[in-house]
């Protein structure tokens, strides 16, 4: 070989022996069988620490530490907190990072170096003062052996690590590999061109691929150690997740505790008005209705006890109008005889009993009385007023309309006062409280009034006044009821929301067994409540449990 191209080579060779993925080779205390670690090798080191009171991860990245401070039992980030560490360097002072989620950073030249560190933290947060111990591990880098396709040059692997080292500490990573890469595929074809067809000229293609595919998972590789920690599931379900990432999740827990809580029963339910705010408006008569003065009132208007509403006219058939039209005539007719009778007594007064005037008058008096109430029967609708203070939730008018009699022609209600009738098909002795979910989700308090003693399509009705008025109720709404009874069940109650559907259809919750690891649990569980259910089985007391976020952490993979 002639001594430019063995020149070639060996820089060809030293470049594929650099960007070549570093597991490729194997270094002291590496044993290959050994199980995949339980976290990623990107994830930066860390050590956690706990307390009754305060919860801290310790993040180390080049010279910097960040602390992540959270509340134990609701893992709720802690802001506003005074924190010292006691180092093998000295106290260190972190300071607040100015994201806002509890974290903390500072300055730790010490941590660039290898080894394990012990820390001793005092925080100070809420009227608390708490000391964590934490150990941090700082793993050193794999020592690069020397190959033995490159001993042919003795100097090749310090080389190597050097440049590597540097290449590393580059963020275009990625473009050297592609001009290696490309410098690899001219050298191969300007040297060995009159020999392409030779076994040689396609290993040596084949290495300047694989270094071009090495070089680019590394630059990856680098660029992935430089970011964010990545959440991940482990084989055996388990979920790891960083704490930057629970902030982002929201994630929240509860402490386990068990207790008797009373038995609730599940009754479907409807909004009703309450029979003592509301009232309907209905015609006496049959009528054609007529607005007000203004029109009629729109929907939502809120009306007073005697407000007018509408108007009746009762139709006159052709009959009786002509029985009241010759009543009227005989009527008039009457009247004026009476009248003249009454003239002629007032002028010879004196001589007549006086009882005698007074009697005729009296007579004239009360015919002048019925011919004016049969033009009033004739001309004078029906009012229809609002029967109390409310709000107008229905209505079925409309001008020139006919309305049979005792027809609903408006409701009125309160939206302040609501109640809600549950169907229950056996006698149960419910407590005084309940809670109704709304499809929705919205819950409302609620307050026992009265059980019915007749069956309502096999049920029995059970009434509850709404205790607290929410808006955008209407009336016929349906809901569900959870109605407490005697009855008491001992269990762990937490919100709806932490239980989750498995992919088996079993029911899941999360533990937070370690400040960045989340344990999937299967449980039993019974309605609660609107809001809560009961865990029966499946979880041990002083546990804590995932209340919020608990569906996020199901999607992580």
């Amino acid at each position: 070989m002639r001594p430019r191209r063995a020149n070639v080579l060996r820089v060809l060779a030293v470049l594929l022996f650099v960007w070549s993925p570093s597991d490729a080779w194997g270094h002291e205390g590496h044993d290959h069988g050994a199980p995949p670690p339980p976290v990623s090798k990107t994830i930066a080191p860390r050590a956690e620490a706990s307390s009754d009171d305060f919860e801290v991860v310790l993040v180390a990245r080049a010279d910097t530490l960040t602390i992540h401070l959270d509340a134990f039992r609701t893992n709720e980030p802690i802001e506003g907190a005074k924190l010292e560490i006691d180092s093998p360097a000295g106290i260190l002072i972190p300071q607040p990072s100015g994201k806002e989620d509890g974290s903390y950073v500072v300055a730790a030249p010490f941590l660039t170096e290898p080894g394990k560190y012990d820390l001793a933290i005092t925080i100070s947060a809420r009227d608390t003062v708490d000391i964590l111990a934490a150990t941090l591990v700082i793993p050193q880098e794999p020592a690069i052996r020397q190959a033995a396709p490159l001993a042919f040059w003795p100097g090749a692997p310090e080389f190597a690590r050097n440049l590597k080292r540097r290449l590393a500490d580059t963020a275009e990573v990625t473009w050297l590999a592609l001009l290696i890469g490309f410098i690899s595929g001219m050298v191969a074809c300007r040297v060995l061109w009159p020999r392409i067809l030779k076994p040689s000229a396609l290993l040596l293609a084949t290495l300047g691929v694989a270094a071009l595919a090495g070089g680019t998972a590394q630059a990856a590789e680098v660029q992935v150690d430089g970011g964010r920690d990545v959440a991940q599931r482990f084989p055996d379900g388990a979920v790891f997740v960083p704490k930057p990432t629970q902030r982002l999740l929201s994630i929240r827990t509860i402490f386990a505790e068990e207790r008797e809580h009373r038995r609730v029963v599940e009754l479907p339910g409807r909004v009703i008005p309450d029979p003592n705010s509301s009232g309907l408006v209905q015609t006496s008569v049959g009528g054609r209705l007529f607005p007000p003065e203004g029109g009629f009132k729109p929907l939502g208007t809120r009306v007073k006890a005697g407000d007018i509403l509408a108007y009746v006219r009762p139709p006159l058939p052709l009959a009786d109008s002509t029985a009241q039209a010759q009543q009227a005539r005989e009527l008039d007719q009457q009247i004026a005889i009476l009248a003249r009778r009454v003239e002629r007594l007032r002028t010879i007064r004196e001589i007549i009993a006086k009882s005698q005037l007074e009697d005729a008058e009296l007579e004239l008096k009360g015919l002048m009385t019925r011919r004016s109430n049969l033009d009033r029967a004739r001309s004078e609708p029906e009012s229809l007023v609002a029967p109390v203070d409310g709000v107008l939730a229905a209505a079925n008018a409309a001008i020139g309309q006919m309305a049979e009699p005792n027809s609903v022609i408006f409701q009125i209600i309160d939206p302040d006062r609501l109640w809600v009738e549950a169907l229950s098909y056996s006698a149960i002795p419910v407590t005084a409280s309940a809670r109704g979910l709304l499809p929705h989700g919205q819950t409302l308090d609620l307050a026992h009034v009265g059980t019915g003693f007749a069956d309502r399509n096999q049920a029995i009705p059970i009434h509850f006044s709404i205790t607290k008025s929410q808006p955008g109720l209407r009336i016929g709404q349906f809901l569900t009821v959870f109605a407490g009874t005697a009855e008491t069940r001992k269990g762990v109650a937490i919100p709806s929301e932490a239980v989750i559907r498995a992919s088996n259809g079993q029911w899941l919750v999360y533990e937070h067994t370690n400040a960045e690891r989340f344990v999937p649990r299967e449980v039993r569980v019974e309605p609660l409540d609107g809001a809560n259910v009961l865990i029966l089985a499946g979880i041990e007391p002083k546990r804590r449990i995932v209340t919020q976020g608990a569906e996020l952490l199901s999607r992580i993979r």
